[in-house]
């Protein structure tokens, strides 16, 4: 059989582990990376087509879109528009993301092309996870504890923020769900500390934690990508109480994300034209290989 064909679009810290993990997959095969600009590319993709434009890639079976969040629907519903299917690890829940499911359902109906929406580990895996626990134990309570880590999409929303050279934030636990945001700035010159504080926690991505801005000489020093998640569940099975269960995981941020995402470029293809999220996907999908081979060791 022919490889998949891939395109990752947008080469920050995600992009560069997904072109990794691309080519460590046995079914893909690399088309090329875009970017804003095809001038200054790192080192690593001296033997790769980097473009501009998807387009110019040719025949693209799937779109992996790692940029921000923030500028992902306007990216897939313009990929998928020309019939391509994308993959994406938009990370804010609830009712945005809901959103973004039923705009590029309606765009993947229309031209024939499909989407899995925030294919990350939170959401994403681990919205699997917390479905298996719902099935599992249907009453009850469940608690998802992240960190302490980096959490990528808060960083780039507050290096985002005017005044702001650069941004790290930190995800520390409290505990039953409850999470602080450790957000340490790298001011541009004359910046004040106070307004771009108060601008970070006005932001939809800090506006519901606590919050902490503390400004440092230079984030760089301070940055690591390690992260980590602790999914509690305890509830009823039946008439029978007192289940508990317990998911536990310490990760790299990026090469995680980027893992998923791949593993849901190959999962999409299965699917009918539309928008999907990881828990409305048959988990086999995302594995290649045999179905019945797999099957004999998975069950």
């Amino acid at each position: 059989m022919s490889k998949i064909q891939v395109a990752v679009v947008s080469y920050g810290n995600i992009g560069k582990f997904a072109v990794e993990a691309v080519n460590a997959a046995p079914d893909m095969e690399l088309a090329g990376v875009v970017r804003r600009s095809t001038g200054n590319n790192p080192p690593e993709l001296a033997d790769v087509k980097v473009v501009t434009d998807i387009a110019d890639l040719g025949k693209i079976d799937v779109a992996i879109l790692c940029s921000p969040t923030r500028s992902i629907p306007a990216t897939a519903k313009a990929i998928m528009e020309k019939g391509i299917c994308t993959v994406d690890s938009f990370d804010i829940h609830g009712e945005e993301m809901l959103k973004l499911r039923r705009m590029l359902d309606e765009t993947g109906k229309k031209h024939n092309s499909k989407a899995i929406i925030s294919a990350g580990w939170d959401p994403g895996s681990d919205s699997v996870v917390r479905t298996l626990l719902k099935a599992m134990a249907p009453k009850g309570l469940t608690y998802t504890n992240f960190g302490p880590g980096m959490s990528m999409g808060h960083s780039v929303a507050a290096k985002a923020i005017d005044g702001v050279k650069d941004a790290l934030s930190m995800t520390i636990p409290t505990g039953t769900g409850i999470h602080r945001r450790m957000v340490y700035v790298e001011l541009e010159d004359g910046a004040s500390v106070e307004k771009v504080t108060k601008e970070i926690k006005a932001d939809s991505y800090f506006s519901n934690d606590e919050t902490h801005v503390l400004a440092v000489p230079s984030v760089d020093e301070l940055k690591d990508m390690g992260h980590g998640v602790l999914l509690e569940h305890k509830g009823v099975s039946g008439e029978t109480q007192n289940q508990l269960f317990e998911f536990k995981m310490k990760i790299n941020n990026p090469a995680l994300t980027s893992q998923i995402l791949v593993s849901c470029a190959r999962a999409v293809l299965k699917q009918q034209p539309g928008s999907y999220t990881m828990p409305e996907i048959a988990p086999i999908d995302y594995l290649t290989g045999d179905k019945e081979d797999l099957l004999k060791r998975l069950v």
